[in-house]
């Protein structure tokens, strides 16, 4: 199996032996997304990657105060606290490095967004101050549909990408996660979730058994979120549409512009 960052290289090398070498260190990687439980959508082969060497922290921008979730939780801190609990036990399921919790407000990240002081100014400044201290080798957050649409998971998408092309050195590679076209379950709440065009994913992040126990563990922490019966379910739902033994994405910048020649 291999890493993502050895997959970003592999999907653009011609050579099998090419693809099959592996890096000579762990690779740093951070996996930027907005609420607990986002990194569901890419649970196996963030499991995977970690199981192969690479060190790699999940980054959360909010802490999913606004739920709405299954629990008795009214809005507020102590919702919060649950759900960053569940994203520490998802962490840990999945044996990834670390867990940052930014704590901004659940659903507030597009609020005016050009003012001085709005969330995003502020989270653009802790991203790049993030992304800059750690420099990492890579970079996984939600691709410009944010999944299914929510605000906050296209907000990460934009700001994330904005710090990363502004970047003249030492820039990461940058990676969206997509649901292949024809592949969403036959399941009326997840109709409206987007879908990519299978020839825009072609980095193939492939995963075993082991990372797919790894995945319903990491599933099974979010009770906030999913009824006992979903998180039971959800891993294997995934498993036999969505991913069918690999976790697909793209590139954001799959090569440097050329000049124009006049």
């Amino acid at each position: 199996m291999k890493r993502l960052t050895t997959l970003v290289l592999a999907c653009l090398a011609t050579s099998a032996s090419a693809q099959e070498a592996p890096p000579e260190q762990p690779r740093k990687v951070l996996a930027i997304f907005a609420h607990p439980d986002d990194e569901v959508f890419v649970a196996p082969a963030l499991a995977n990657a970690a199981r192969q060497g690479d060190e790699i922290t999940l980054v959360l921008a909010t802490s999913g105060d606004m739920g709405p979730g299954v629990s008795e939780f009214e809005p507020g801190e102590q919702l919060a606290e649950a759900r960053r609990e569940e994203a520490r036990c998802s962490a840990r399921a999945l044996d990834l490095t670390g867990t940052t919790f930014l704590d901004y407000g659940d659903g507030t990240l597009g609020e005016t967004p050009r003012a001085g002081d709005s969330p995003a100014r502020r989270l653009t400044a802790d991203l790049a101050t993030i992304i800059g201290e750690a420099q990492p080798d890579l970079i996984v957050t939600w691709g410009p549909d944010g999944g299914y649409g929510h605000g906050d998971h296209r907000m990460v998408h934009a700001l994330v990408t904005q710090v990363v092309q502004a970047m003249d050195q030492g820039r990461p590679s940058l990676v969206y996660p997509g649901i292949r076209k024809g592949t969403l379950p036959p399941i009326p709440q997840m109709q409206s979730w987007a879908e990519t065009d299978p020839a825009l994913l072609p980095i193939r992040h492939q995963y075993d058994e082991a990372d797919l126990v790894a995945a319903r563990a990491a599933i099974g922490c979010h009770a906030t979120q999913f009824d006992e019966a979903s998180r039971a379910q959800i891993a294997d739902l995934f498993h036999a549409t969505i991913w069918q033994g690999a976790v697909h994405f793209r590139e954001a910048f799959p090569a440097s512009p050329r000049a124009v020649e006049k």
